[in-house]
């Protein structure tokens, strides 16, 4: 099977926000999207370019153009937020964003009146049904397709920094699970989800890909929901490991570290080197401990099962990653991952302060996030 690899432009960049829709007053989820889609959409019909249809009636997904910068992906965010805002105000509907609600019940929620979607649940019933969370997508360029692979495997070696600094699914249906990321677990459930293969060269996935189109595991390549995968369509490797990011500077830091790490990968590539990575076993358990670890998870960084801290690792890739930050300009964005590692920590132990402080109040939980995502960064200080 032939899967030609868009032209797109070296390390430009694009993400995808999957927000959530929250009762102002109660903090559960409201039903609301296709309202809210509809008085968005232009005059004339159509879609807004960049506010989205979910799988659930609770979502909305927004989206950027194609961008060069860190800073114009949070411009372009911040306009599609105040489109938005303009709209679920009125409704007294709050947005929010973490890998899941913390109290909501799976049960109650309504499914997107849309084929694809009645598909998916049809197929894989109560797993599917269960999908209730949220994930950040980021798109970064490759303007060669033998780069992909080779790219895609050394971004697995940081899979645990990605998951460990957006973990914010600490709790589910009222309960805190006791990980960082239940979601990064529960979304492995379904069919062609979790881990990528680890091939290396086009041709077998291109095999890959035939077989189950054959076999009818799936129907399209976007059906393939793999954490890290290429996006033939527009040209890009798609990092699609994170959990829902609850403020846009955080989303800002960890979409420039993912725009770093591609651009310096591929610079390795064109000095000639061999670039990093590591057994599909070691992945596994990197994904598993930075999910229940979080900030406090102890990785896996080579073949030779070297293992570190994964703050300590961070600091490190901070540094070495410093020069890039400075041509891709997105130093200061970069620099913010240490503000994730400082203060009050990702949003999983933000959460559970919160909670503590609380007596275990999940609604509390619920306004600290919507707060948050109002403010465009962490509120650490509450008193």
């Amino acid at each position: 099977m032939d899967i030609p690899f868009a032209a797109s432009e070296r390390s430009t960049i694009g993400v995808e926000w999957e927000l959530a829709l929250v009762d102002q007053d109660s903090g559960d989820l409201r039903q609301v999207a296709q309202t809210v889609l509809e008085a968005v959409a232009p005059v004339g019909g159509g879609e807004h370019p960049h506010i989205k249809q979910e799988l659930l009636l609770n979502t909305v997904e927004v989206v950027t153009g194609v961008c060069r910068t860190v800073k114009e992906v949070t411009h372009d965010l911040s306009r599609s937020i105040e489109a938005l805002r303009l709209v679920t105000d009125p409704l007294r509907v709050e947005l929010m964003c973490a890998g899941t609600h913390p109290f909501a019940r799976w049960t109650q929620q309504k499914v997107t009146d849309k084929e694809r979607y009645a598909t998916l649940i049809d197929r894989t019933q109560w797993w599917g049904r269960q999908m209730l969370i949220y994930g950040v997508h980021v798109h970064v360029g490759i303007e060669d397709r033998d780069k992909v692979l080779p790219i895609s495997r050394a971004m697995l070696t940081h899979y645990g920094h990605f998951l460990a600094l957006s973990a914010s699914s600490p709790f589910w249906g009222g309960q805190d699970t006791g990980y960082a990321s239940n979601r990064a677990l529960m979304f492995q459930q379904l069919p062609t989800a979790g881990l990528p293969f680890q091939f290396d060269h086009w041709h077998e996935l291109e095999h890959y890909v035939g077989d189950m189109m054959h076999t009818g595991v799936i129907d399209s390549f976007d059906e393939i929901r793999w954490d890290i995968r290429p996006s033939p369509k527009f040209g890009t490797l798609e990092m699609r490991i994170c959990d829902g990011v609850p403020t846009l500077s955080e989303l800002g830091s960890i979409a420039a570290l993912t725009h770093c790490l591609v651009e310096h990968h591929s610079r390795e590539l064109d000095a000639g080197r061999e670039l990093p990575s590591i057994p599909s076993w070691f992945v596994q358990e990197n994904k598993w401990r930075a999910a229940r670890y979080g900030m406090d998870a102890i990785l896996i960084l080579d073949r030779e099962a070297r293992e570190e801290l994964v703050t300590d690792d961070l600091e490190r890739l901070l540094v070495q990653l410093e020069p890039v930050a400075e041509d891709l300009d997105c130093a200061e964005e970069l620099n913010g991952v240490r503000d994730i590692m400082a203060a009050g920590g990702a949003s999983y132990q933000r959460q559970r302060a919160v909670a503590a402080q609380q007596a275990g109040e999940l609604d509390v939980v619920v306004a600290a996030l919507v707060e948050e995502m109002r403010a465009g960064r962490p509120v650490l200080d509450r008193t």
